[in-house]
């Protein structure tokens, strides 16, 4: 049953929602694709806005990629020495000219609870839940506010996996997190709320294939076909794939030759794996790489391995799940349940996960991410964000942020 603390709460939060729209109607007014870096210049200013009344600070920091836009880190200092690290971003993945194209914007639709618009969910309603979120504790959780310390951090281009936002981040945290929160999206069943405990790290590789040239016609015999050979590798590489170890290979792009009367002498593919397991991903490549042949044989062509990037996993861990733990009981509290679900995509937890115990997917519910088409039949729509999400997991939030900070102070 609800206490008068409790209803309290999400009584106000409802009255928030107006001006919480509000913001997020300004938000994604601005189109910030990763590489239009004056509009994700100018969402970051105007998020900056939009905490200045809680308190916090701007940071705007200069991303290492030229033409991306400034990382934005908003602090406010508290007792604590690790913050609470509340982690969202600040591109989407839309250039102006799709938004256009598609007439791709904000608009409402209240008998579907639905906002369309691009970043609605991802992530520009995390940021203002988060708004909503830290609104509710200043008001309801006083000392809890006051004596924490704080730090927004906006990823620039989190939807390329820019490396330097992780370094940036882990500076402003030389003790470490409190908690690592990510306010990407959260999916619901009814009134069953997942949260994101894990997800998958990734490795992308380049085989290519070197044969021998020759005329197609007169000469087939003297050459080496390099995509015949780049099949028989990008076979083997597939063949990795082991769902019972929560493993997958993609082969997402294979390209070779040049016209068709002349044996390809190149060819070349690119692919990803995943796992959840750092073990199981090493494994994958060792096995990846001993596909490679180094030794050139007359009637053989030469394969190369090679490793293109790596995404760090971030496994499911007892940090985790007693951080989970907080969220279980406030969605209980609220009369309702959070899941615990892991993920095979990618978010800055990946990347994060170290400085202290994480959790993702704490933002609104929404669907069709990087989506901006709509069809006439409507099977397809684009991005959306589901309103009567906001007040019940800003409520959650709340109660467990408030619950983490009790019993660190105990500890």
């Amino acid at each position: 049953m609800k206490t008068d603390f409790q209803m309290d709460m999400q009584n106000w939060l409802r009255g928030q929602m107006p001006e919480a729209m509000d913001w997020l109607r300004r938000m994604v007014g601005i189109n910030s694709f990763t590489a239009n870096a004056p509009g994700v210049n100018w969402l970051g200013a105007l998020t900056a806005e939009c905490f200045e009344p809680l308190g916090f600070k701007p940071d705007f920091v200069p991303s290492e990629v030229p033409g991306y836009g400034r990382h934005l880190f908003l602090s406010r200092q508290g007792g604590s020495a690790k913050p609470v690290v509340l982690v969202t971003h600040l591109d989407t993945v839309f250039p102006p000219e799709e938004e256009a194209q598609n007439n791709f914007r904000w608009e409402e639709a209240p008998a579907e609870s639905r906002i369309y618009g691009p970043g609605t969910v991802d992530i520009k309603g995390g940021t203002v839940l988060i708004w909503m979120m830290l609104g509710a504790l200043k008001k309801f959780a006083p000392r809890v506010f006051e004596e924490t310390s704080w730090l927004i951090a906006a990823n620039a281009s989190e939807e390329v996996m820019a490396k330097d936002f992780a370094a940036r981040s882990a500076e402003r945290c030389p003790h470490g997190a409190e908690a690592v929160l990510v306010f990407e999206g959260g999916p619901r069943n009814g009134t069953d709320y997942h949260i994101v405990t894990s997800r998958k790290g990734r490795a992308e590789y380049r085989i290519r294939a070197h044969g021998c040239a020759a005329h197609a016609g007169s000469s087939h015999e003297a050459g080496v076909n390099a995509i015949v050979a780049l099949c028989d590798a990008v076979k083997q590489a597939a063949a990795l794939t082991d769902y019972e170890r929560q493993l997958t290979v993609n082969v997402g792009r294979i390209q070779g030759g040049t016209v068709l009367n002349r044996v390809p002498h190149e060819a070349c593919a690119e692919l990803e794996m995943r796992a959840f397991d750092p073990a199981v991903l090493r494994e994958a490549g060792v096995a990846l790489e001993a596909i490679a042949v180094t030794t050139p044989q007359r009637s053989c062509a030469v394969i190369a391995v090679e490793c293109l990037g790596r995404s760090p996993a971030w496994p499911l861990d007892q940090r985790t799940l007693k951080l989970f733990a907080h969220w279980h009981q406030a969605a209980a509290e609220l009369g309702f349940d959070a899941l615990s679900v892991s993920r095979g995509g990618l978010s800055d937890a990946n990347y994060l996960c170290h400085l202290g115990p994480t959790l993702d997917g704490l933002g609104p519910t929404g669907a069709n991410a990087h989506c901006s088409e709509r069809s006439t039949d409507g099977t397809k729509v684009p991005e959306f964000v589901e309103t009567d999400s906001f007040v019940p997991k800003a409520a959650m939030n709340v109660l467990a942020i408030t619950r983490l900070i009790r019993v660190a102070k105990e500890s």
